[in-house]
């Protein structure tokens, strides 16, 4: 007899079962969260409470104490507790409980979202909201639904659509008339018009394979080329006999009994891709003196890498294919006129080590002229201006569209989709890092955040570009689904609310197939295990001797160690708030054991300049404060931020051999190029557990995970780590070698590109045969972009081409702000006359703003990097314009 199916009981129903046979335990429990007012509770503060009372009999109350687990946040407007409770990855619930009865009420996404607005609004559910929804518009597409299936997008796409496209004969078309209209530049490859039909298809190719069989394997495709011509199959098939065959046979086998796995291979065998456009364009973009500027990081080296595996593989694709043809990779970023001794000011720039890639730079105009370094928090009123003078530029050079734009984080993603659009190409997006993830509430609180962040822009950005586009790369699992215990960063976008503006109830599918993890690696030629002798640079040595153990305090390196015989705990990263170096230090300051056993490295900001960006500046502060509380002098050693990436190499070798380790305290990291690299080198490595160094690194096997937001415990694995190492110095090799041994399998460039080069051409396919252009999406988009987008962008303030220095009080004030930063922002003498407490006449202006600038130029002369910033009264700017041109 078959066994009866029982009805799973909805959330609402397993709560009010829960609350009906422990109704005043369970009332003392939501007392509890309610007593605190009015605000957000997250996991960890309900699973306290829940903890501090029934800590003696928690078997008894288990199965609300999962639910509570399960709870990623709660909104308290007494007398009612909201809960969103996530039961597993991409899947959430929402119910509502009134303390008073314990009554319960399961709500919808919308309703949710419009009780927690009440936080920020007393009356927001009253009011009419706009709402987004993009979950109608897909209705109809293929999607996985289990957990297993996140990030292999393409392999669920094939399985799901091959078996429909191919169900017959006629099916097969739209397959027939994608070859056919395979060209580059005018000129046909893989079918020509000579070929009108399936049946003409497979008879040029088994006439084509009775040829093959007949000559060498060896034999080049040129010599045979214009004879296939006459059966109506093109050059891109191979460059030797033996290929062409295999290509053909892949083909045929295609045609007779289609399968997902041929379907793909065959896709990455044909010629598709060429011509590549990645978007950078925030920060300083260049290949060297950038890195640590605000910005500037991981994202910029995680692109140098990205290129130059990705041209030898499209030259080694390319070569098979029996071509002749050149690929041409423009990374786009912004041209910065203030360039600050880099190469952020040249239009073009060759990429070290390819032969067919530049860096193309393209300003960013308003009507008022070009703009200096803006933050990426402030760059969003520029971008539609930006796209259309980049497309203009990439004609320029490409005098064709590009086959594939891979766009980077929020503003390359947005200037991506504006271009893709416009172009009609197959798009790829990178987001590296979603700040709403990052910056914990600052949807709900926007308030608090936009009028620095402008998140209301870029939030929005995020939305466009990852509905719009065709496919998205991820470095892990964590970037788009989290963990059991953590949202991930797509996921956090499925529904959230920015009250004011407009309620998203419905903003991304995680089980979309156009998620693929691509998981990238280091620069092996850079990044190399310590052990491999031969190859150490050891003529750094000295160099890194200096910055790690000198005596002097200078711009480079502030602090010195008592103890050089002590192993290292290294870091280095941006200088920002949720890079968490300053955290780190306060974690090694506290531990007076961990103090005894290590020193402490880190490498972050730059001592030699004033930060233009906000957050460095605070965390400069912070870091000062920090070492003269817990009198670090002694115990750490502060370097500058370094450039050098070769040096660098050798620098996580270096302090291998002082048995130290790499520390990655962020209170989320997206992926973790450093804790690759530091990996790569065989450095044992300790990163954060929020994000993609949970996936990286196996605990206790190839690493250690820390928890950021728990850092006495954090402080203690690091203890454990130098204590075992010390005790068993083959516990630290164990370490070093799991590390080694993760990224082998998982991590290189060589299997990056491999799947880039597939998922394009895959995609580009069905993007082309079915409906996975979406157009239903994109028009909605459009909508959104122009009536939502473009007003959020304009309210952002435009960047001011040099600082305002009107309203000042008196002569001394002014004064104050010549040869600021080490003579290159210089003050104008001369305000405006109604100001200025002296009554000065214009000539009076004239000559102080001329010696201002007299001695701003002799600043310049005596050694500054740079021509100044002059800041002069509008009389005499344009003297100095004339005299500078």
């Amino acid at each position: 007899m078959a066994a009866k199916l029982t009805r799973l009981h909805s959330l609402r129903e397993r709560l009010g079962a829960t609350f009906s046979s422990h109704p005043n335990e369970l009332i003392a429990l939501f007392s509890r969260y309610v007593r605190q007012g009015k605000g957000m509770l997250q996991r960890h503060q309900l699973l306290v409470e829940f903890d501090a009372l029934f800590e003696s009999d928690k078997e008894k109350y288990a199965p609300f104490e999962d639910i509570l687990r399960a709870a990623q946040e709660a909104i308290v407007l007494p007398p009612w507790v909201a809960l969103a409770i996530r039961p597993r990855t991409g899947v959430w619930d929402y119910i509502r409980v009134n303390v008073s009865d314990l009554a319960v009420e399961e709500l919808t996404v919308s309703e949710y979202l419009a009780f927690k607005e009440q936080l920020v609004e007393e009356h927001a559910s009253r009011k009419f909201v706009l709402e987004l929804d993009f979950e109608p518009f897909n209705a109809s597409a293929p999607r996985p639904s289990m957990s297993k299936s996140y990030g292999k997008g393409v392999q669920f796409l094939n399985r799901h659509s091959s078996s429909k496209l191919f169900q017959d004969k006629e099916s097969l078309y739209p397959l027939l008339n994608f070859l056919k209209g395979h060209n580059y530049k005018g000129t046909t490859m893989i079918l020509n018009d000579r070929i009108q039909s399936l049946r003409g298809v497979q008879s040029a190719l088994r006439k084509a394979e009775e040829y093959l069989v007949s000559i060498p394997e060896d034999t080049p495709s040129s010599e045979f080329n214009h004879r296939f011509q006459e059966l109506g199959l093109e050059k891109g098939w191979g460059d030797t006999a033996k290929r062409v065959h295999d290509t053909i046979h892949l083909l045929l086998d295609l045609l007779e009994a289609p399968d997902p796995a041929s379907l793909e291979k065959f896709l990455g065998t044909i010629p598709m891709m060429f011509n590549v456009v990645i978007l950078s364009p925030h920060g300083y973009f260049a290949q060297s003196n950038v890195l640590g500027y605000p910005d500037t990081g991981g994202q910029v080296v995680y692109i140098l890498d990205q290129v130059r595996a990705l041209e030898n593989e499209m030259l080694l694709r390319i070569k098979q294919q029996g071509l002749d043809i050149t690929p041409k990779i423009l990374i786009v970023t912004r041209l910065l006129p203030d360039a600050v001794g880099t190469t952020c000011g040249q239009r073009l720039e060759k990429v070290i080590g390819t032969e067919h890639t530049d860096i193309l730079r393209v300003p960013f105009r308003t009507e008022n002229g070009i703009r200096k370094w803006i933050s990426r928090f402030d760059v969003w009123q520029y971008l539609e201006t930006y796209t259309e003078d980049v497309a203009n530029e990439l004609m320029r050079e490409m005098q064709t569209k590009p086959d594939l734009i891979i766009g980077n984080y929020s503003d390359g993603n947005l200037v991506a989709t504006l271009l893709a659009h416009k172009l009609g190409v197959t798009q790829c997006t990178i987001a590296h890092a979603l700040e709403k993830t990052k910056y914990p509430n600052s949807d709900i609180y926007l308030d608090k955040f936009d009028s620095q962040y402008h998140f209301s822009c870029q939030f929005t950005a995020d939305l466009i570009a990852m509905n719009h586009t065709d496919f998205i790369i991820t470095s892990t699992f964590q970037e788009i689904a989290g963990s059991k215990d953590s949202v991930g960063q797509y996921e956090s976008h499925i529904a959230f609310t920015l009250p004011d503006l407009y309620r998203v109830v419905h903003g991304i599918d995680v089980f979309d197939p156009k998620f693929n993890i691509v998981s990238p690696g280091a620069d092996m030629t850079v990044y190399f295990p310590y052990t491999e002798t031969d190859k150490r640079l050891t003529a750094f040595h000295s160099e890194i001797e200096e910055l790690l153990y000198s005596d002097v305090e200078n711009d480079e390196h502030k602090f010195v160690k008592k103890d050089r015989n002590k192993p290292i705990i290294f870091s280095m990263a941006r200088l920002d708030r949720v890079k968490n170096m300053t955290g780190l230090v306060e974690m090694y300051g506290k531990n007076a054991h961990l103090k005894d056993l290590a020193n402490l490295v880190i490498v972050a900001g730059d001592h030699g300049k004033e930060s233009k960006d906000r957050e460095e500046q605070a965390e400069f502060k912070r870091m000062y404060s920090l070492i003269e509380e817990y009198k670090l002098k002694g115990h750490i050693r502060w370097i500058s931020a370094q450039m050098n990436r070769v040096r660098n190499g050798e620098l996580y070798r270096y302090i291998c051999d002082t048995k130290g380790a790499f520390v990655q305290p962020a209170f989320y990291e997206a992926f973790g190029l450093t804790v690759i690299e530091a990996m790569t080198c065989g450095l044992p490595t300790i990163a954060t557990c929020h994000g993609g160094p949970a996936e990286i690194i196996v605990d206790g096997v190839s690493g250690l995970h820390i928890d950021p937001y728990h850092s006495d415990k954090a402080a203690d694995i690091l203890v454990n780590f130098f204590e075992k190492s010390t005790a068993d110095p083959s516990y630290w090799d164990k370490i070093s070698q799991g590390g080694l041994k993760r990224i082998y399998e998982k991590y290189t460039w060589k299997l990056y590109s491999e799947r880039l080069m597939t998922l394009t051409g895959v995609y580009g396919f069905w993007k082309y045969v079915s409906n996975l252009e979406r157009r239903e999406t994109r028009r909605y988009l459009e909508m959104f972009y122009a009536l939502k987008y473009r007003s959020l962008a304009a309210a952002v303030p435009l960047a001011v081409a040099g600082e305002s220095s009107g309203n000042l009080r008196g002569f001394g004030a002014c004064r104050g702000r010549i040869h600021r930063a080490g003579g290159r922002s210089v003050g104008c003498a001369m305000i405006c006359l109604p100001s200025f407490p002296f009554g000065l006449s214009v000539v009076g202006c004239a000559i102080l703003c001329l010696g201002t600038f007299v001695r701003s130029w002799a600043v310049l002369v005596a050694g500054s990097c740079q021509p100044p910033r002059i800041n002069a009264c509008p009389w005499c700017s344009s003297f100095i314009r004339e005299f500078n041109a």
